[in-house]
């Protein structure tokens, strides 16, 4: 298990809000330099067809780094940690604007038949970001049921990459943005886009939304969205 801390920029400025070349080096460099780092994504929008859901415009951008610890996830959030720049105001300015939240989470990852990235040239790997932001009855059995089910049904997908899903934890940070408490983020990720709108209009996708109908009792839903995702390595 590791640690993940998420930002999410929305467009509420403006609907083709997207992040800049420049802005997006600046971003990796500032991200691949974080201490004690030991990966990252960061996520732009991307288009495929799910047969089930239409969730509507993806983030701007999503930022997500893993630590193996919590303690140095909360330095780089600390108010004279490393990531810190971010809250300038002209830290970004393609996405000046933009609404931010963020989430420190646990990460389960989750085997897969075949980890082995084939992407074609000039694509990234795409991922399905999924967070369910309202509430369980009870978030124990509703936690046990999805990890125990949920998974071996993802598993299936044809040509799936990686499963990764997130629980709440408390956590210390200073970086001035609303936090959100999602009560569970979850990804896969497919060599491209392509890849995933394949895998959504598989079989297993009628598996998971048969298994999403056996879920325990829950409040606000779940918001899906494709996203193009850059690796960040320290």
């Amino acid at each position: 298990m590791r640690f993940t801390y998420f930002a999410v920029f929305e467009r509420a400025a403006r609907a083709d809000m997207r992040i800049s070349p420049g802005d997006l080096a600046r971003l990796v460099a500032l991200a691949r330099a974080t201490p004690r780092l030991v990966g990252g994504r960061i996520y732009t929008p991307e288009r495929t067809h799910d047969p089930y859901l239409d969730d509507g415009p993806a983030p701007a951008l999503a930022l997500q780094l893993y630590f193996e610890e919590l303690a140095p996830l909360e330095a780089a959030l600390a108010r004279d940690g490393h990531l810190q720049p971010l809250a300038a105001p002209d830290a970004l300015p393609s996405l000046a604007g933009a609404a931010i939240s963020q989430q420190a989470m646990l990460t389960r990852r989750f085997p897969v038949p075949d980890p082995r990235f084939r992407t074609p040239a000039g694509n990234l790997p795409c991922s399905y970001l999924v967070h369910y932001p309202g509430s369980a009855e009870d978030l124990n059995a509703w936690l046990a049921h999805y990890i125990a089910h949920h998974p071996p049904i993802m598993a299936r997908f044809p040509d799936i990459r990686e499963i990764e899903i997130c629980t709440r934890i408390d956590w210390c940070g200073f970086l001035p943005w609303p936090r959100v408490d999602h009560m569970q983020r979850n990804k896969v990720v497919f060599d491209s886009a392509a890849a995933l709108t394949a895998a959504l209009n598989s079989p297993v996708r009628h598996e998971m939304r048969a298994d999403f109908n056996r879920f325990p009792p829950f409040t606000g839903g779940s918001l899906h969205y494709p996203m193009a995702t850059l690796a960040v390595t320290p």
